[in-house]
């Protein structure tokens, strides 16, 4: 099972490597960073397997304590250089943040189909796609929108940041608590409430933008 989650990280890698030479700038970041969200799901797949035998296969508790916080560190670290050496651009870094998850929770969902080949439905990958990739991407991209600010106000850089990651955690640790309860369908439907009034507030602001500029 190892090397067929390799094989499939390569043919998954490979293609999008090729594709990101031909792109310009802003593609090129994105996809860049859903490249990277890629290889953090690899590696944290490796060290959740690991963690998982520590507490004796005890999924309920891990997935809903452990794994939330492993993961939304690693999907944090590469946005949080991004926005320490580049840019506090507040759209840049929620754009490459929501990227980064997505390229996350895109493996994530592989790793898990093959593990569970013969178990998988149609539903579980509407339930996957809709819902647990976006609470990926709802979580990453908040810690992107959160260091926009947090770029501004050096102050806050060290409390801000480990706030930041305490909620994302909270967050996805709730959406891990909910959809193993016998309240999975409101975490199912958590990320989308979360995402739809994101998207309308930055529909609402790039129309402002170009009403300003006429």
């Amino acid at each position: 099972m190892d090397n067929l989650i390799y094989i499939l990280f390569i043919c998954t890698v490979a293609p999008l490597v090729l594709m990101l030479m031909l792109l310009k700038k802003r593609a090129k970041l994105t996809v860049g960073y859903m490249l990277i969200g890629i290889f953090v799901s690899l590696f944290v797949s490796e060290l959740n397997t690991l963690l998982l035998s520590l507490f004796d296969g005890d999924m309920l508790y891990v997935t809903t304590t452990i794994t939330p916080v492993t993961e939304e560190i690693f999907k944090a670290i590469p946005v949080l250089v991004f926005a320490l050496l580049f840019t506090d651009d507040r759209e840049k870094l929620m754009t490459i943040a929501f990227a980064a998850g997505i390229g996350f929770a895109m493996f994530e969902n592989m790793v898990i189909l093959v593990q569970n080949i013969e178990s998988v439905t149609l539903g579980w990958a509407v339930i996957r796609g809709f819902s647990t990739a976006l609470m990926h991407g709802v979580c990453t991209a908040a810690v992107g929108y959160g260091m926009s600010f947090i770029k501004k106000r050096r102050k806050l850089f060290y409390c801000g940041t480990f706030a930041l990651l305490v909620m994302a955690s909270i967050y996805h640790g709730i959406f891990n608590m909910l959809v193993q309860s016998d309240y999975k369908y409101f975490g199912f439907v958590l990320p989308a409430a979360t995402y739809v009034p994101i998207l309308m507030q930055m529909y609402g602001r790039n129309k402002a933008k170009v009403q300003k500029s006429k």
